[in-house]
């Protein structure tokens, strides 16, 4: 049964907006348009700026949560998914550590948990919004425009919280909030890549391109190149040594999924029939990253706002703790984090960014350790949480009449044989995430070491269940099989 927390979310369920599920079976090819119009519908809202807001000469305050949250700077996409995926993460960390009872095989608690989600959401939406506006953001003088630019946070957001509940209701494929995130990471490398929009970076940069693979090849034609030029350029526009470090990046995190121990598995009601149960090397996928990326993204959005409104001087002692900052020295530039917490969960950007600075190798060394100790973290809470745990696994194959050849057909015998894999498996695949996310951004890569790795395993689930609604449109008798 629901806890008291989630009972107080029971009046005001029947007044949240809310996408219904479909009363008839979807099929494949209904899925894939009602998923590709979400997919444009954000795509739009990514390009539709907001009304009432200067956008020329502007820096990017919060440049390093673009990726992570699939925003996009004086947009409607403005907030992206940061407010749904913090308010994910908050009702997840309630939920695994005990202090908000929830039992998810419980219909009646499950639609609890999804209206806490939805008004957790909202209530980020309009916080957010908020601290954009109040934090100077925009530099809005007119309380009536501020407003005007509220309203259109506030509507952008319902809009992506509904299409992604659209989703995952069973009108689409997959999940709306990686769909998103595989969309601006997808942006992100095709433009550091191919761009040939003037980077406007230093007198030599100027004339060149922005991608890397435009800009090598002018610095051919223009007889400038420079072996340095294949490794670090001005500012920490996008380099070949990025590029190459992407497509690496890419082959390890492909390689890793397919790692997997398989444990022999065998149906009671038949003799002789027998498979496997894999247990992959990543067995909560991309989304203790994505619990990590958004609270070091929260991190650098509090610090920022405070840093711009109250400590730009860096004299308040305890604001400095949790953020230092360097005034951009351009108009319209971003400030830059030199001390506090903050410093410590943002990556460095490039080796030149390492060795140039002689804090470089700790905060290197700092931001990895962090990165990989919450990644284990949240690869922990998620496995009792999304169900993964032993003893779940355990009733889950039980209850489908399996049984592990050798042991008993009862939860305790096959729960202990999980037990000595799933632990172990969790920790290591957390760390290996963890470590790839910190390392490939110290080489620059494209669209950020997170942002790849969370779209290889964001690709890996889609291709996934696109070869499973497949099979099932073909096979109707397998889609109970495939939980359909």
């Amino acid at each position: 049964m629901a806890g008291r927390f989630l009972l107080l979310f029971k009046p005001v369920s029947r007044f949240t907006p809310e996408v219904g599920a479909p009363e008839r079976k979807v099929g494949f090819n209904e899925k894939l348009f009602w998923t590709g119009l979400a997919l444009v519908l954000y795509l739009i809202m990514t390009e539709v700026p907001l009304f009432g807001i200067a956008t020329g000469g502007q820096g990017d305050p919060f440049l390093y949560l673009r990726i992570i949250f699939a925003s996009h700077r004086g947009t409607l996409m403005e907030l992206g998914i940061g407010p749904i995926v913090t308010a994910g993460l908050i009702l997840q960390l309630l939920t695994g550590s005990g202090m908000v009872q929830c039992d998810m095989s419980n219909p009646d608690d499950r639609m609890l948990f999804t209206t806490a989600s939805k008004i957790f959401s909202f209530i980020l939406i309009g916080v957010q919004a908020s601290a954009y506006i109040i934090g100077g953001v925009y530099q809005l003088s007119d309380p009536r425009m501020a407003i005007v630019v509220f309203l259109q946070l506030v509507f952008a957001g319902l809009v992506l919280m509904l299409l992604d509940e659209m989703i995952q209701k069973g009108w689409g494929i997959g999940s709306g909030i990686s769909l998103f995130i595989l969309a601006g990471v997808a942006q992100g490398i095709l433009w550091e890549s191919l761009s040939v929009v003037p980077s406007l970076a230093g007198e030599t940069e100027s004339t060149r391109s922005y991608g890397a693979i435009p800009a090598l090849i002018q610095a051919f034609m223009q007889g400038e190149f420079n072996p340095q030029f294949l490794y670090t350029r001005a500012q920490n526009l996008p380099t070949m040594l990025g590029f190459f470090t992407t497509i690496i990046v890419f082959l390890i995190v492909i390689y890793a999924e397919g790692v997997r121990v398989e444990l022999p598995i065998s149906y009671a009601g038949y003799r002789g029939f027998r498979s496997r149960y894999p247990i992959k090397l990543l067995y909560v996928s991309n989304l203790p990253v994505i619990f990590a990326s958004a609270l070091f993204a929260n991190v650098y959005f509090i610090s920022q706002i405070l840093w711009s409104n109250l400590n730009r001087s860096n004299t308040n002692p305890w604001l400095n703790l949790l953020g230092m900052y360097k005034a951009p020295t351009t108009t319209g530039g971003s400030a830059t984090p030199i001390g506090g917490l903050v410093y410590f969960v943002i990556p460095p950007r490039s080796i030149f960014d390492i060795v140039s600075d002689p804090m470089g190798p700790v905060r290197a060394v700092a931001y990895t350790g962090i990165l990989v100790a919450f990644s284990i973290v949240f690869s922990l809470t998620w496995l009792e949480v999304g169900g993964l745990g032993a003893s779940t696994v355990a009733k889950q194959l039980v209850d489908s009449g399996m049984e592990i050849p050798g042991f008993r057909r009862s939860e305790k015998p096959i729960e202990q044989v999980l037990k000595r894999y799933i632990p172990t498996v969790t920790i290591l695949g957390g760390a290996i995430v963890g470590l790839i996310a910190a390392v490939a951004d110290f080489f620059g890569v494209f669209g950020t070491g997170m942002g790849v790795l969370l779209s290889v395993g964001i690709l890996y689930q889609y291709y996934q269940l696109l070869m499973q609604e497949r099979v099932a449109e073909m096979y109707p008798a397998l889609r109970r099989f495939f939980g359909g």
